[in-house]
């Protein structure tokens, strides 16, 4: 497998005064050997000016967070990756490459999940080349590549899990983190032969298809309201235990098992009822 080398050029700004100073150098010995007539040497002194003239060809400027890749007919050479003004070899090719931390945002797919329920999903990848040869020559577009491959990993993620697990292990809506850090991975599995990392993947759209989603919104509000009752059920009879076991311990009031079955009863109503309850006085007596 082809991997970065990485390499430096010559500084720009002394190769700038050099190239410079030896054109003109040339035109003034070229002119004088004119007026002499020395027509050989006039003829070398205009091969020189023309290899001075392609020799500015190789100026390059690399900005911060850029890279280079060098090639010399169709050879890989070296990588340059530090700023500044440089010169290189004018006959070697100069491709460009950024470092640039970049977003993409995968469109949204239809996707089964883990149970078969038809969703909507897709995802915002952080990512950035860190191996510019394996970028370039390994795929024919790394961007390209990177898209293809995100939207791959985002369906094989998606039918690895549930929507929603209703409390019951990881699912694609309530396990956020470790779901995303399962995309990452898979991601970065499938991009690391492209010279590519993956700085952050998440789920940036999540939702069950048109055609189900009123039946699952009530399915939710459905689970909701179960969970909502349980907690009630469970808190009222510890306030009913709680009750008793005061007036027993405080002796406000002596109560016999059928009493107690109808106080608990009483608050019980009370307590779990979805209404205020409306209190009714008896003036009588159980027996």
């Amino acid at each position: 497998m082809l991997r970065e080398k990485l390499m430096s050029g010559m500084n720009g700004w002394l190769m700038l005064v050099i190239l410079l100073a030896a054109l003109a150098g040339s035109v003034v010995m070229m002119v004088g050997n004119v007026k002499d007539g020395g027509g050989p040497v006039v003829l070398v002194w205009v091969l020189t000016i023309v290899v001075e003239f392609v020799s500015l060809y190789g100026f390059t400027v690399l900005n911060p967070n850029e890279a280079k890749v060098i090639q010399l007919f169709g050879s890989y050479v070296g990588t340059m990756k530090e700023p500044g003004f440089w010169w290189v070899n004018p006959l070697t090719s100069r491709r460009r490459v950024s470092l640039r931390t970049r977003n993409f945002e995968s469109s949204k797919l239809k996707v089964n999940d883990q149970d078969g329920n038809p969703i909507e999903i897709a995802a915002v990848i952080v990512w950035k080349v860190v191996e510019t040869a394996e970028a370039l020559f390994q795929v024919d577009d790394y961007e390209q590549f990177l898209h293809v491959q995100s939207e791959s990993a985002v369906r094989v993620l998606a039918t690895s899990y549930p929507y929603d697990s209703h409390g019951e292990g990881m699912s694609l809506r309530m396990s956020g983190a470790e779901v995303a850090h399962k995309l990452r991975d898979e991601l970065q599995e499938r991009l690391t032969a492209a010279g590519m990392e993956v700085v952050e993947a998440r789920i940036s759209h999540l939702a069950y298809a048109p055609e189900i989603a009123n039946t699952m919104l009530r399915r939710q509000q459905a689970n909701a309201i179960i969970a909502a009752r349980q907690k009630i059920v469970e808190g009222a009879v510890g306030m009913v235990e709680m009750a008793l076991d005061l007036l027993n311990s405080k002796n406000v009031v002596q109560l016999d098992e059928e009493r107690k079955a109808t106080m608990v009863s009483n608050l019980l109503v009370v307590l779990c009822s979805d209404r205020d309850a409306q209190p009714i006085v008896n003036a009588g007596t159980l027996y």
